[in-house]
């Protein structure tokens, strides 16, 4: 379903295109009604946030958010298995699921990148990709905690995302991940010690960049939708 492409690019870094395309992305969400009116409501705020505010402080919110918290992460693997071993295994396995539906990646984002899992899951059928975000619903449900805590408008796109998979927000491991203490952005020498060790690249050549934001609305209509399941 193209929901969850519409949900990868607002997970995105954000850019002049991705704030040119947001009528097209809430036409989409409207379109397809997979959210229902209660979530659409609620992510009507980081609508507005992504096509109205200066795109040099939304740039710089979304690093300060996303790429300065570990506890924040959108790569997922990050919050269940850190840098340990046990990571490259779980990349092996996402990567072999991608290439088997047929998707490769584009950019140099890490496969467990929750907007490149995201893109994937829109080229799937809706049940399939239901299991998936099931897997990682002790996750989704962190994030989406965590944001609330923060006020930011992007909890209402992982709270959406839970709702489809039917995350309990009770189970013993998403409490477990909001056990863990929130890092503070502002503090670079903890940061510093947290990201001490480089991240294993599994994805496609760093260097290639992610796409070209000018192919965003080209990729929000790739076609029919999908009727809902």
């Amino acid at each position: 379903m193209k929901t969850f492409k519409a949900l990868s690019l607002l997970l995105s870094y954000p850019t002049v295109d991705l704030q040119q395309a947001i009528p097209a992305i809430d036409a989409v969400l409207h379109a397809e009604g997979l959210l229902g009116p209660r979530r659409m409501h609620d992510l009507a705020p980081l609508l507005a946030m992504l096509r109205d505010q200066d795109i040099y402080d939304l740039q710089e919110g979304y690093v300060l958010l996303f790429d300065r918290s570990r506890t924040l992460s959108l790569n997922l693997f990050e919050h269940v298995h850190g840098e340990s071993r046990d990571r490259g295994g779980a990349m092996v396995d996402l990567l072999t699921m991608y290439r088997a539906g047929g998707y490769d990646l584009s950019g140099a984002e890490l496969p467990d990148h929750l907007p490149v899992l995201l893109e994937y899951l829109s080229t799937r059928p809706l049940a399939e990709a239901q299991a998936v975000l099931a897997d990682a619903g002790p996750i989704l449900v962190a994030l989406a905690e965590r944001l609330t805590r923060r006020a930011a408008p992007y909890a209402a796109v992982l709270d959406a995302l839970a709702t489809i998979a039917s995350a309990d927000p009770g189970a013993e491991a998403a409490q477990a991940l909001l056990a863990e203490a929130d890092d503070n952005p502002e503090d670079l020498a903890a940061l510093d010690a947290v990201w001490a060790e480089a991240q294993v690249t599994f994805g496609p050549d760093p260097s290639a960049g992610c796409p070209a934001s000018r192919d965003i609305l080209a990729r929000m209509d790739p076609g029919p939708a999908a009727p809902a399941q």
